[in-house]
């Protein structure tokens, strides 16, 4: 049975604010251990170290042109998956989903049609500190991401507020369901049990979406044992046990259908996977490049340009802010947005 090593970067549970680290993501790669020993071998003949890990790599820049080589081989001769995403703008799309959402949705609206739901949240990303008031609207997320932690009725309260503090009138439609009305239906909705701004769901379920498409039959995932990762195993699982069968068309090239091929799910040492390991040079690099892109970082480790530049469309997915509206309205055009978002809510959120 064909199986897919998992390694994922960036994770901070739920506070998607993190200053430090702005983005998370996984990677996912069909490759078997003695494949991945061997790469090992033919890349870092002289590596010393019990494991191989791509941030200790990467500090040596004469180690760059290997790091690039292997990232090179893996995704010329293996089935890869990496996904990347901006965690202030998935944060925004929270807010969109539980805090604005259900105002119009109560009144015959579908805020999703078309993903103008992703055009807004680029929108609010991009000129919400200029439309709101940096410092107010920066309150606003934190607010909202404390008040789906807590779900008291101080939290909401304080949530409703900070709404209020914006200079919310320059875009009602945005933030007028909390800072005008107080919208129950949004509270509501923030306050419902299983509702979390922890990302761990999206990563899998864009990992998984891909891996259903080019796994050639049933296949099963093994990743590291990690605190992290203990969110993502608990997920798949639920995925996999899931065997209700129903099909969402989520974007113009992905969907998803239940029951998945997915078979099973393990976690593993990585010190003894050279596959997971390989796994975490993936993703490390995709992370590093996004900080240096979008100049969180300095730029000290591999070429920015050049890793991106060894993907394939198809190998990487990425949730990031985009004012290209049309763009955005065609790619989303006729998706299940809001049916994909209550159907994961009721059968996979605890």
């Amino acid at each position: 049975m064909e199986c897919f090593r998992i390694d994922e970067s960036g994770y901070t549970g739920f506070d998607l604010l993190n200053a430090e680290q702005p983005f998370q993501g996984a990677t996912a790669i069909a490759i078997e251990d003695a494949d991945a020993r061997r790469l090992i071998r033919e890349h870092f003949p002289k590596l010393q170290a019990d494991e191989l890990k791509y941030r200790s790599l990467a500090r040596r820049s004469t180690n760059h042109p290997r790091l690039l080589a292997l990232q090179k081989d893996l995704l010329t001769h293996y089935k890869c998956i990496t996904y990347v995403c901006n965690k202030r703008y998935l944060l925004l799309l929270m807010f969109l989903d539980y805090a604005v959402e259900p105002f119009y949705y109560e009144r015959g609206q579908n805020f999703y049609v078309n993903g103008q739901n992703y055009s807004l949240a680029s929108l609010l990303y991009t000129a919400g500190p200029t439309l709101f008031g940096r410092e107010a609207f920066n309150e606003l997320q934190v607010s909202f991401q404390h008040a789906v932690k807590e779900k008291s009725l101080q939290s909401l309260g304080d949530l409703v507020q900070a709404a209020r503090n914006t200079h919310w009138q320059n875009l009602p439609e945005a933030l007028g369901p909390l800072a005008k009305y107080a919208a129950p239906e949004c509270l509501e909705a923030i306050a419902s049990p299983g509702v979390s701004t922890d990302a761990a769901m999206v990563v899998l379920q864009s990992l998984i979406s891909r891996m259903e498409v080019i796994a050639d039959g049933a296949y099963r995932v093994e990743h590291d044992q990690s605190k992290n990762l203990l969110t993502y195993h608990d997920l798949l699982q639920r995925y996999i046990d899931h065997d209700e069968s129903i099909t969402f068309r989520e974007t113009e090239i992905t969907s998803i259908t239940f029951p998945l091929k997915l078979q099973s799910v393990t976690q593993v040492d990585s010190k003894s996977s050279p596959a997971v390991q390989l796994a975490d040079v993936m993703i490390g690099a995709a992370i590093e490049a996004a900080n240096t892109l979008t100049g969180q970082r300095r730029n000290g480790g591999l070429d920015a340009q050049a890793v991106l530049a060894l993907y394939a469309e198809h190998q990487l997915i990425h949730m990031l802010p985009s004012i290209d509206f049309d763009e955005q309205k065609r790619f989303r055009q006729g998706t299940q947005a809001s049916e994909v978002i209550d159907y994961f809510a009721s059968h996979f959120h605890k």
